[in-house]
């Protein structure tokens, strides 16, 4: 073998997997480092910061409708490629948990000014008749854009009134929906979804159908800490770090977080064809992790940690759209 050829066989061989993506987390970095000032230092994780990131994170990967109120039908099957951009408070201390933030330790955000996470979603749709008349499925897997992360979504939706297209009356359908994080080795994160849509159908030329809609949605994000090891580069099984291992921290368990969409869209079909667009705006967060008869246990040396944290994320718009085929 060549000298040439073997410096690509090693660069094709060489792991890609060790190096992380721009919006995959560091949640070591929400970690404020506090020297004991007999040569140790331990961690102090910031719950708040992590309860705003998880609330923000949270809004980028739910459910979105991108459908109006009525069902496709029980004979009826969607096929369809979505994509959605949603603001962030890139400004925010929270956000230096990005690999992409050049500012691990500051009290800063994202020096690039970013100020969107986007997504790229793939859905299969399916109309039933079964346990009831207007069920409507789907589930679908959605990436977060830059980043190793993917979440599996599902969503059923019940339609309380559909059809009638000849009267002036809406449709009107409710919706329950989860969107569940993978491959994310520092955070487990679970967003539920339940929202109410109203719809009208219009024809255009016979050809032509537009349904726009309007809707309401309320979110539900569940955050869990993994064990964050702070110090990755340090190997405490060599000779002098043995304390090292004592660095690794978890984020306390958070209580669920609330947040509110309301969303627009419409959705325009020609023959099996269909583009559907959409705009919500999520209210800023204000839940606060605060469990009566709970006794949260602060960080040793009575240092704060924002046991009781405050959800402080700014409020978020998402557009998306969704490009399908309906049968």
């Amino acid at each position: 073998m060549s000298r040439g050829a073997l410096v690509v066989a090693l660069l094709v061989a060489a792991p890609g997997i060790a190096a992380a993506d721009a919006n995959d987390l560091v949640l070591s970095r929400l970690a404020q480092p506090v020297d004991l000032g007999t040569g140790g230092t331990i961690f102090v994780p910031q719950n708040a910061d992590f309860r705003s990131l998880a609330s923000q994170l949270g809004v980028v990967l739910a459910p979105h409708m991108l459908t109006p109120a009525d069902t496709l039908g029980f004979s009826g099957f969607q096929l369809t490629v979505d994509f959605s951009s949603t603001q962030i408070d890139s400004t925010a201390p929270y956000w230096r948990a990005l690999q992409s933030s050049p500012d691990p330790r500051g009290t800063g955000g994202m020096a690039h000014g970013a100020g969107t996470q986007e997504t790229v979603g793939f859905f299969v749709r399916k109309g039933m008749w079964f346990p009831v008349p207007a069920i409507e499925v789907g589930a679908g897997a959605v990436h977060l854009v830059n980043s190793r992360v993917w979440t599996g979504q599902f969503y059923t939706k019940l339609a309380l009134h559909e059809g009638y297209h000849q009267f002036p009356l809406p449709s009107l359908a409710v919706r329950g929906g989860v969107s569940r994080m993978m491959n994310q080795n520092q955070l487990d994160l679970t967003v539920a979804s339940l929202d109410a849509t109203v719809s009208k159908h219009f024809g255009i030329g016979g050809t032509w159908r537009f349904d726009p809609y309007v809707g309401f949605n309320l979110l539900m994000i569940v955050p869990r800490s993994e064990v964050i090891d702070p110090t990755p580069n340090v190997d405490p099984l060599v000779m002098g770090n043995e304390m090292d291992a004592t660095n690794s921290f978890v984020f306390k368990d958070q209580n669920n977080i609330y947040r509110n969409r309301f969303l627009v869209g419409m959705k325009f079909q020609y023959y099996i064809v269909q583009l559907t667009v959409e705009a919500t705006f999520a209210t800023a967060g204000t839940s606060i992790d605060d469990r009566p008869g709970v006794t949260d246990t602060c960080a040793p040396m009575s240092m704060t940690t924002n046991c009781d944290a405050k959800d402080a994320a700014a409020g978020q718009r998402t557009f998306s759209f969704s490009l399908g085929l309906d049968f």
